[in-house]
């Protein structure tokens, strides 16, 4: 079935794409553009564009924030438009302009994936007569409201009043005049639904009415505020006068110190503070009054007394409670980390629930540099809705950083917690203490002492800056510390913080970082965009493994930063042509590699084992030497603690406890020297987890039996064998994968640990839990099979009657 309009020659199928269009309504003869994103939306316009006539149904939503509407979720009457020009935009979405022609109604869906095609008819308006003197009168009456409209401040199109002169016909007046009025959706489809073009003029002409009246108070508002404007104008400019004429007669200082009083006293009951707090102020008021104006003492209470007015005692930010938009920003600013985003939206959880009256969270992220702590603290304040500040805490020695001054010093000052507060103007905001574990101490005091106070959930809430010398109320404020090394920081402070550990970094979760957030911030900064280079996953591995060696990300951002200005260079010397980034490319923009799998263990050797350690900076792996040579004792060498010093000696003990065990001669300890050592002699090392690394080399050097290449290991050792667990495990592991070792020996106590490393690469890593080093020996020593055979043997021909006591064969 064809339709044809009277009039316009314009004729379409009962068939059509339909778009669903948000918070707005089109009317016939109406032109404007349309932005489509969705999907499903730019196949019904692309449907549309491929048949001749262009034609598509715009319907609106009854529900605007609706991403994928069912079809009653969209009013059944819309207007039949011609798609007049179309444009795609970079992001994805595509511009359309296009013009309403007539009413239509939707009879029923044809589809409704992957777009809407809908089954409708044409809808007419009624027929009215155009001469008569009522229509005409209402009409005018309309075209004089909107202009009324237009001269007390509504913005419209300018060209509006020219064009009504023009339409004589009632319903186009009503269309026109509702299109250009902003209405909501539903009362604009109330004007669209309505037919009888004589009862949309008076819709329209209602709604002008009100408009009027709205306009009309807001006038009469800004009027009320003008006269109180020039009301203060008058009143200052006699104030000038009087304060002239006394100049004149010498006493000009008194009136305006009387003026300031009143001002600070005004200043100090509007801050909301609490009684006591209040009165304490109110008394250093009543002081300065009666001190001479330009004394030193009246300077310092009136700084004071401008501090305390100053500060947010009731003023607090509105936090957002939105679970899932929280959730949103989250993940938008950072990749994974899990554990910590899983505690926020915990807080959020319960905030939601028990309201107000719950206390800030403590928190503490230990781990890494680079890994996204300080950024993290920005982020938490974004999605809880609070303002933030950082306060670095590297190097801080002085008490008085934390409780401020006392005001008989020349210049005190409130100390960093005060200061924050008055700077953000809330008193809940989020509070980062970074490198909390940094914190010094000197005669003029400990700082970490101090905070104990402040970070005390139960004390917190009336902390006494030495300053005010009166009660703060810190509990709402969220405090977050960072610190690399947790054990620096004293006990009762880290008691007080609620820790959350933030591992390094995996290859993988490196690649897909940078693709999301490090090159885009990189191609910004350095003025090129995808266009000039392009990162494959190749070379960013390349980059990772070749010129970064750490668990965070900043060294990595360093070098693709370089590649990007390296790239940049390129196109201002006039080279347009897309770089793409591969392993040969990043090697020669950026040189010779810095780091390489590749190690001097080409082969199984004796004395020689491969341990794991845990750093600042990450894991890392070490390599034990250890050689024996005439003379007595046991020398140790690389900047060994003392820890790692008594684990060596517990080793020693253990073998030489054991030596018939193990089938070592007891005069070997008496007539050789055995020397060990752990290369990067300049970097110190401590700690008790290289104890079983230590016990295998010298079993490996006594005993003859190479050690496996392809091990590495890590645990502490007990004089009677034992493996005790050790720390660190995941960072010891990534960096056991970043040499590309496949077998791990942990502490059997340590499987605990293993959650925290993805699935995937527990699956490339053979990770072998131990009890004792007889099972590290198993493993680690080659041939160590065949030597305890051996020795069974032996001790079966020397000793029938009495029980061996050697270990047993391996079926």
């Amino acid at each position: 079935m064809v339709t044809n309009y009277e009039g316009d020659n314009i004729e379409f199928k009962d068939n059509l794409p339909l778009l669903p269009i948000r918070d707005i309504v089109v009317y016939p003869f109406m032109i404007l553009p349309l932005f489509v994103g969705r999907e499903s939306s730019i196949q019904a316009v692309e449907h549309a564009l491929n048949k001749s006539d262009r034609l598509i149904l715009l319907a609106s939503q009854k529900d605007i924030s609706a991403e994928h509407p069912d079809p009653s979720e969209i009013y059944d009457l819309g207007t039949v438009a011609m798609i007049m020009r179309m444009r795609k935009l970079p992001d994805g979405r595509i511009k359309i302009l296009v013009q309403g022609l007539s009413k239509a109604r939707i009879i029923d869906f044809d589809q409704t994936q992957p777009y809407f095609t809908t089954k409708l008819e044409k809808v007419e308006d009624a027929e009215t007569d155009g001469d008569n003197v009522a229509i005409n009168a209402l009409m005018r009456n309309i075209r004089e409201q909107l202009e009324r409209v237009i001269t007390l401040g509504k913005v419209l199109s300018p060209d509006i009043l020219t064009v009504l002169e023009d339409i004589q016909e009632p319903g186009r007046l009503a269309d026109l005049v509702a299109s250009n009025l902003n209405l909501h959706v539903a009362e604009a489809q109330m004007i669209l639904e309505t037919f009888d073009p004589i009862e949309r003029l008076h819709k329209i002409n209602d709604i002008l009415s009100r408009e009027l009246e709205i306009l009309a108070m807001q006038a009469k508002i800004k009027n009320n505020a003008k006269d109180e404007i020039n009301k203060n104008q008058k009143e200052y400019f006699l104030r000038e006068q009087i304060k002239a004429i006394k100049s004149e007669l010498g006493d000009e200082g008194e009136q305006p110190v009387e003026d300031e009083f009143e001002e600070i006293k005004n200043k100090l009951k509007a801050a909301g503070m609490p009684e006591e707090v209040e009165k304490e102020a109110l008394k250093q008021l009543f002081r300065l009054e009666k001190m001479h104006p330009d004394s030193s003492e009246a300077s310092i209470v009136r700084n004071y007394l401008e501090w305390m007015g100053d500060l947010p005692w009731s003023a607090a930010s509105k936090e957002k409670i939105d679970i899932d938009n929280a959730l949103e920003i989250l993940d938008e600013d950072h990749f994974d980390l899990s554990k910590v985003k899983e505690r926020i939206l915990e807080y959020l959880a319960v905030r939601q629930l028990k309201g107000k009256e719950m206390k800030g969270p403590i928190l503490c992220f230990s781990g890494p540099p680079g890994v996204g702590k300080t950024s993290l603290g920005k982020s938490i304040a974004r999605a809880t809705g609070r303002e933030f500040v950082r306060i670095s805490l590297g190097g801080v020695k002085d008490e008085a950083e934390i409780r401020g001054h006392r005001r008989t010093y020349v210049g005190a000052m409130p100390g960093r917690f005060i200061q924050a507060l008055k700077q953000v103007k809330t008193n809940n905001p989020v509070i980062l203490l970074d490198e909390v574990d940094k914190l010094g101490g000197d005669y003029k005091g400990d700082p970490s002492s101090a905070l104990l106070e402040v970070l005390d959930p139960e004390q917190n809430k009336e902390f006494r800056d030495h300053y005010l010398n009166v009660p703060f109320d810190l509990s709402n404020v969220m405090f977050i510390a960072t610190s690399n090394v947790l054990e620096n920081i004293p006990g009762p402070l880290r008691d007080r913080m609620e820790v959350i550990n933030l591992s390094g970094y995996t290859q993988e979760e490196k690649v897909a970082i940078s693709k999301k957030y490090i090159i885009p911030k990189q191609l910004e900064e350095n003025g090129i965009t995808d266009e000039h280079v392009e990162f494959t996953d190749e070379g960013l591995q390349s980059v990772i493994e070749h010129f970064t060696a750490e668990a965070g990300l900043r060294n990595l951002e360093r070098r693709i930063g370089a590649l990007c200005r390296k790239v940049a260079m390129k196109i201002a010397k006039g080279d347009q042509n897309t770089t793409h980034i591969i392993p040969d490319t990043v090697l020669d923009l950026l040189g010779p590699a810095q780091y390489t799998k590749e190690d001097y263990r080409d082969e199984d050797e004796v004395g020689v084992a491969t341990g794991l350690a845990w750093t600042a900076h990450g894991g890392q792996v070490l390599y034990i030497e250890s050689t024996k040579m005439k003379g007595k004792g046991l020398t140790l060498t690389g900047q060994l603690g003392d820890v790692m010093k008594e684990s060596a000696q517990t080793a020693i003990g253990y073998i030489r406890s054991r030596a018939e065990y193990l089938g070592i001669s007891e005069d070997i300890f008496d007539e050789n020297e055995i020397h060990i050592h752990l290369p990067a002699g300049a970097i110190p090392k401590d700690g008790p987890s290289a104890g079983i690394t230590l016990a295998t080399t010298i079993i490996s050097l006594l005993t003859d039996c190479p050690i496996d290449k392809s091990v590495a290991m890590t645990g502490e050792i007990t004089l009677t064998g034992k493996v005790l667990p050790v720390g660190g495990v995941k960072e010891k592991c990534l960096a056991a994968m970043r040499m590309d070792i496949k077998t791990v020996i942990i502490p059997w106590k340590c499987q605990k640990d293993l959650v925290d490393i993805p699935e995937e690469y527990r699956e490339r890593l053979e990770l072998i839990p131990v009890k004792t080093i007889d099972d590290v020996l198993d493993i680690a020593l080659i041939g160590w099979d065949e030597r305890k055979k051996e020795l069974r043997k032996k001790s079966k021909k020397t000793t029938k009657s009495k029980p061996s006591n050697l270990p047993p064969v391996a079926a």
